[in-house]
Order: C-alpha cells, then structure tokens, then sequence
C-alpha cells in the first residue's frame, strides 16, 4: 500500500517503541526530555528546526523523510518562529508518546498502579547516584554521576556541593530518596 497517505509507514516504522520514550515519572521525563532538547539544539539557540532535528534523527540511525517530518513537526511551531521551543517539543513528545502507548485517563483504575510505578522510576533514579547503596547521595556521588554525564559542574567540587545544600532538608551533607523525590517533583511543578 505505497502512495496511500504514508502512515501504513509510520505506522510500522513506530510498531515496536522503546519502553522508555515515555517514563511514568513525570519529572523523570521533564529531566530526560530537556538534555534531548538541549542535545538536539545543535547551535544552543532555544529552539530545534527541522534541520537540526532530522540531523540529530539521522546521528541516531533513524533516518527520516524530511518532508516528512517537517509536516509533522510544523504543527507544533508556532507562527513567526523558526522551530520548536522546549513547550513545544514537550507537546510534540506528547502527543507522539499517547500515539504509541495511548493517553492517560485521569482516575482510571490504575491509577494506583501508575503511582506505585513512578515510586520504582524513582528509586531507580536515585539507585543511579547512590553507587554504595547506602540510601544516601554524597557530594562525591553527585559529582561522578555529573562527570559521567559530561556535565561542566562536576569539575568544581564546591559547586557540586552547593547543589547538595540545595535539595538537603535536614541539613546532614547528604540527599536521601525522600529529599531527592521532593526535588523530583519540583522540577515537574516548575516546569509545568
């Protein structure tokens, strides 16, 4: 069925999505979509044209029709605007991630379920910068994590503290999961 619409295409090209294009965390996606965007915002602008999306589609293997995808991403790019700001490109992720996996209904009966899920996205999370296992995140942690992430913080220790202070309620020079869950979920409430 060539020539008829191009979505038999998509639609099989999208047949078998990667469980972890959507998150249950909300503020795990939030995280993970904005060092996307930041990656695929090849000249740090604010914003990713078509260009520079089907650049970074095509250094992942995935190559695409630019026409394509320029007429889907064109209804995501608001008027007089060279491409997506990062709403935007949230709301494309979207509207793509309840595509493939269908919209969640508010109050349906696994709701439960969806939070018990985002609690194991978190802990997972925290698992990530906890290396010992001994419930905490250290500065020294915080600082590999960061390093491993090619982020500029982890060369300044002082700086990597300062950020710990930031998220330690108690004051003990340590995160645990209850403190790194409440930043967690700050970062989904600013960002919203």
């Amino acid at each position: 069925m060539e020539g008829g619409g191009g979505s038999p295409c998509r639609t099989r090209a999208l047949h078998r999505p990667s469980p972890s294009f959507r998150l249950r965390s909300p503020s795990l996606n939030i995280v993970r979509l904005r060092r996307v965007f930041d990656l695929f915002d090849h000249n740090g602008d604010g914003e990713i044209t078509v260009d520079e999306l089907a650049l970074a589609l095509d250094r992942l293997g995935l190559g695409v029709d630019p026409d394509e995808l320029a007429s889907t991403v064109a209804a995501y790019i608001p008027p007089g605007r060279a491409g997506l700001a990062f709403d935007d490109f949230e709301a494309l992720h979207r509207s793509l991630g309840d595509t493939l996996f269908g919209a969640a209904a508010p109050g349906d009966e696994r709701a439960a379920a969806v939070a018990e899920e985002e609690e194991q996205d978190m802990r997972e999370a925290f698992r990530v910068f906890d290396e010992d296992g001994d419930g905490f995140i250290s500065a020294a942690e915080l600082q590999v994590v960061l390093a491993k992430l090619g982020l500029p913080e982890a060369r300044n220790i002082a700086r990597v503290h300062e950020m710990i202070c930031s998220i330690d309620q108690d004051c003990d020079g340590r995160v645990d999961f209850r403190e790194f869950k409440h930043m967690m979920q700050g970062i989904s409430i600013s960002s919203a």
